[in-house]
């Protein structure tokens, strides 16, 4: 079997010979800065140095623009001193650049959707499905859909989330204020998102056989999730509905969520609605993946694995490859880190961990 067939197999719980040996974070060579310190050259070879399966992070993603397409690339520089830096982007963001003592701090200080009129020019302008700069221009296009029919890795088809897009416009504040405030408004955004998502797949699909649909959402904290069940099924349930719908009129296994935080009701509500695979399941956060795997025996899980043990030392991350020897044999679960590496992890203990969990994987059958 190749990685194609084991990622989808595993997830589906159909039979397999063994779990595929997956990155899930960082995408194609990706190191931290400290690692170059040692070594300079490792961005070019980390992947094929520690053996990962699969393409970029286990699977890949077509080169198709699915987020706002024609927003003017021109910034501005508003405020600018030694330690911070403030950007007004075209779409009408503003984002803080922070640097002190070596460490670099973003976050975004206004969200491009302020007031009514700003959605619509965002959805008049840059929400476009037909805008052909979505698509690799059509020579490119055909060169990558004969490469993804000769694949032997899974290829994704992208949504930039339900709750996710809206978030991206609003900030998770405004957002959810706005659910009780002004509702049509948050249906038409998310409405008018998937509306374009499906469009576009709709072309992708007619050349090409993907295996997956990711939707970013990020909507989960460590207590759980960001917004209520009345609020999910309200604003959340009938789109993952229609693109599930869509994943089975185009032969697509899988419809999986990324959520970090506190995702165990998340994923009952996500199950409700179809969504068959989840991930990351941070550890810190308290997610439990055996319970997940007892009581929603339809959800396949991704990651699980706490990815501090790797700022610890070997002890504690042999004591973390042990549990994914435990839960690989549960069933529709790829272990891997939950989330990327942290900049305080030496390289050695990424490569031990990562070495030791592609001898677990290879090693465990079920």
């Amino acid at each position: 079997m190749n990685t194609r067939e084991r990622f989808v197999r595993v997830l589906t719980g159909k039979d397999v010979d063994r779990v595929p040996f997956i990155k899930l974070f960082g995408g194609t060579n990706a190191v931290i800065n400290i690692w170059g310190n040692k070594y300079p050259l490792l961005h070019t070879y980390i992947d094929d140095l520690l053996g990962f399966e699969g393409t970029y992070r286990g699977w890949n993603v077509a080169p198709v623009n699915v987020r706002l397409c024609g927003v003017p690339e021109a910034d501005t520089v508003e405020y600018k001193s030694a330690t911070e830096t403030r950007v007004r982007h075209g779409d009408g963001s503003l984002t803080v650049h922070i640097s002190r003592d070596g460490h670099y701090f973003n976050h975004i200080a206004e969200y491009p959707v302020k007031c009514c009129g700003d959605w619509q020019r965002i959805k008049d302008n840059w929400l476009d499905p037909g805008d052909p700069r979505r698509f690799p221009v059509p020579g490119d296009w055909q060169n990558y859909i004969n490469i993804f029919n000769n694949r032997d890795y899974p290829l994704q088809l992208t949504c930039g989330g339900v709750y996710g897009f809206a978030r991206n416009m609003l900030g998770d504040e405004t957002l959810c204020i706005m659910m009780y405030e002004d509702p049509e408004l948050v249906q038409d955004i998310i409405n008018t998102y998937i509306d374009m998502c499906i469009a576009i797949w709709k072309k992708m699909v007619k050349d090409i056989q993907f295996d997956l649909i990711e939707c970013w959402e990020d909507m989960a904290y460590k207590s759980g999730s960001i917004i209520s069940k009345k609020h999910f099924d309200e604003f959340l349930t009938p789109q993952y509905q229609r693109i599930c719908d869509f994943a089975g009129e185009a032969n697509i296994p899988l419809v999986l969520v990324d959520s970090d935080g506190n995702t165990m009701k998340l994923a009952e509500w996500m199950a409700e609605a179809g969504v068959n695979c989840m991930y990351p399941f941070e550890v810190q956060s308290g997610n439990d993946v055996p319970y997940i795997r007892k009581y929603l025996p339809e959800m396949g899980c991704i990651g699980g694995l706490d990815k501090e043990c790797m700022a610890r030392d070997k002890n504690a991350i042999d004591t973390e490859l042990e549990k994914a020897r435990q839960l690989i044999p549960l069933g529709k679960f790829i272990p891997g880190p939950d989330h990327f590496v942290l900049e305080n992890v030496p390289f050695e203990n990424y490569e031990y961990f990562m070495r030791g969990l592609k001898r677990v994987v290879l090693e465990t059958k079920f």
